[in-house]
């Protein structure tokens, strides 16, 4: 990250993520859901969501340890969103593209995962984001 992305990040306390993919980097700024009660909560009730924008579920599960299954789902939750299932080393395990908004059916990972990212829905698509590619961010926050 070079300077003006850390003075971004410290004003509105979100951070930097690249996902690599065969047609480039695409770079985003994500608030950090790290507690239980903020990955219970995830993006409920938003409406401003922004294209370059998202949430990072990190550790995942909040409580840390090994990777594990993750089922997401869209209660409370109006806008549609692209779900990427993240594994360990960075790579996409799972993208559930367009997630029906208020839908309270489970939206399974498909394998255990050590993050997860929900961008607005269709942002996957559209920027050629695809499994395999290289999820990366500051660790560091």
């Amino acid at each position: 990250m070079n300077s003006s992305t850390d003075t971004e990040a410290a004003k509105d306390g979100t951070l930097g993520l690249t996902i690599k993919s065969a047609n480039g980097a695409h770079a985003f700024r994500v608030e950090s859901a790290k507690t239980k009660a903020e990955q219970a909560r995830g993006l409920m009730f938003r409406t401003d969501l922004k294209p370059d924008r998202g949430m990072l579920f990190w550790p995942y599960p909040a409580t840390g340890g090994k990777p594990v299954e993750a089922n997401f789902w869209m209660k409370n939750t109006p806008s549609s969103l692209d779900i990427i299932y993240i594994r360990s080393d960075g790579t996409i395990a799972r993208i559930a593209e367009n997630a029906v908004p208020f839908s309270e059916v489970p939206i399974p990972s498909g394998e255990p995962v050590g993050a997860v990212l929900e961008l607005m829905g269709g942002r996957a698509a559209e920027l050629g984001i695809a499994e395999g590619d290289l999820v990366t961010w500051d660790k560091a926050e």
